[in-house]
């Protein structure tokens, strides 16, 4: 099988490039051929090891180029220096468009692949549908894109019409598969929930050290949705603990600056380690006790996967793919937040931050308890986890859903 893979954002520098990443290693594990087609800044090629550079088309964002504007991130705050969908003018969003059409014709021509799989059900997804319309596709959905379908009103007729005309959606949760259903009116019956994975030849198990410190770690981009800031305020602020932070990732613009300056004020127990490869996130997991996402908005956090493989406990907010995920742990394991009624669908109302920063704080207090206690959880409960969430189980759903696209059109044709 030949299968094309599209992705419009850098595809080294986010969960779903990671995501992306991993299905092209499982499907060139199985004998499939790849191609694929990404969007980058400033000229600067990503290293990937799992397809070689020949089979790799990308559209250009930069200076000088037609896209002479940052690529546009599918969060508002992305890793990288971006721009926002909602700041596009109609000639950018155009041009835009026309760039994603040009190269997958060029890559159609070069390539002919039997299916076309995209990430994100959104703008370059919707093109990859127009200018295809009989070519077999599938989308995963990454729930990035059920934020912007909200925030950016004005585009939801770019994509509505177009991405409900995919063969198929890859969705990573069952409530995620509601959301899509809800958000683009698509039939259910469209929607193949195939979940997905962590690299469990690099996340494994490691026996945890002394809690003294107890090492605390955060994994993602520094911004607001994913509740940087009110993690390092709780940090902070919380008193008589023996804790140290490790804070992993980047950000862009006025929000990751706010967090870094939160961060400085307590250089003794908050370590900024910026932005770091997979094996350091590896590492640094294995050498932690309890990891925190503090997220407002997610989908299905595979970074937890991770980081309950390498041996830590786990907060995090008590959101619907965090539940999906790590719903049948028990409280030694992982310890929800509860979030209030939140004003947009990432961010909360300004007067709930100190309602926040308690709730935190003391689930905290009481995992730094167990962790006192007992610095290794039980390696059984975390196996029986994440026993379900190997790669290889993710990518044997995908290509089902591959094999009924390609099957139907055939019966079609």
């Amino acid at each position: 099988m030949k299968i094309l893979h599209l992705i419009s954002q850098h595809p080294e520098s986010t969960g779903s490039g990671f995501y992306l990443q991993n299905i092209i290693r499982q499907a060139t594990a199985r004998g499939h051929s790849n191609y694929l087609i990404a969007g980058v800044s400033d000229n600067q090629l990503p290293q990937l090891k799992c397809i070689e550079k020949a089979s790799c088309q990308f559209v250009h964002f930069a200076k000088g180029t037609t896209l002479n504007f940052s690529i546009p991130g599918m969060s508002d705050v992305m890793p990288y220096p971006s721009s926002r969908f909602s700041s596009l003018s109609p000639a950018q969003l155009d041009k835009y468009e026309k760039e994603f059409e040009d190269t997958l014709q060029q890559a159609i021509e070069k390539f002919t692949p039997d299916i076309i799989h995209s990430h994100h059900l959104w703008i370059a997804s919707s093109v990859a549908r127009k200018c295809c319309p009989d070519m077999p596709m599938v989308t995963s959905c990454h729930s990035t894109e059920l934020r912007q379908f909200f925030q950016c009103p004005h585009l939801q007729a770019r994509v509505l019409h177009p991405c409900r005309k995919i063969d198929r959606i890859l969705s990573l949760s069952h409530s995620q598969a509601e959301e899509i259903t809800k958000t683009y009116s698509i039939d259910p019956e469209k929607i193949d929930i195939v979940g997905g994975g962590y690299a469990d030849d690099l996340f494994q198990l490691h026996p945890k050290g002394s809690p003294a410190p107890i090492q605390l770690l955060y994994g993602g981009k520094l911004s607001f949705a994913k509740g940087v800031d009110w993690l390092l305020r709780t940090v902070n602020n919380l008193k008589g603990s023996d804790i140290h932070l490790h804070l992993a990732g980047s950000g862009a613009g006025e929000e990751a600056r706010q967090c870094l300056e939160l961060a400085s004020r307590e250089r003794e127990k908050i370590t900024v380690h910026g932005r770091i490869s997979q094996q350091e996130l590896a590492h640094l997991m294995g050498c932690c006790h309890i990891f925190i996402l503090p997220s407002f908005y997610e989908g299905l956090p595979l970074v937890l996967l991770e980081a309950l493989a390498s041996g830590c406990r786990i907060i995090t907010t008590d959101l619907k793919g965090c539940r999906e995920l790590l719903g049948d742990a028990d409280s030694d394991l992982v310890e929800f937040v509860q979030l209030p009624e939140m004003k947009t669908i990432d961010s909360p109302y300004p007067e709930d931050q100190q309602l926040l920063e308690k709730r935190l704080g003391e689930g905290l207090k009481r995992m730094i308890d167990r962790v006192q206690r007992l610095p290794s959880p039980d390696p059984s409960q975390i196996r029986t986890i994440t026993s379900r969430f190997g790669w290889q189980s993710v990518f044997a759903r995908i290509e089902k859903s591959y094999e009924k696209v390609i099957s139907r059109s055939r019966t079609t044709s």
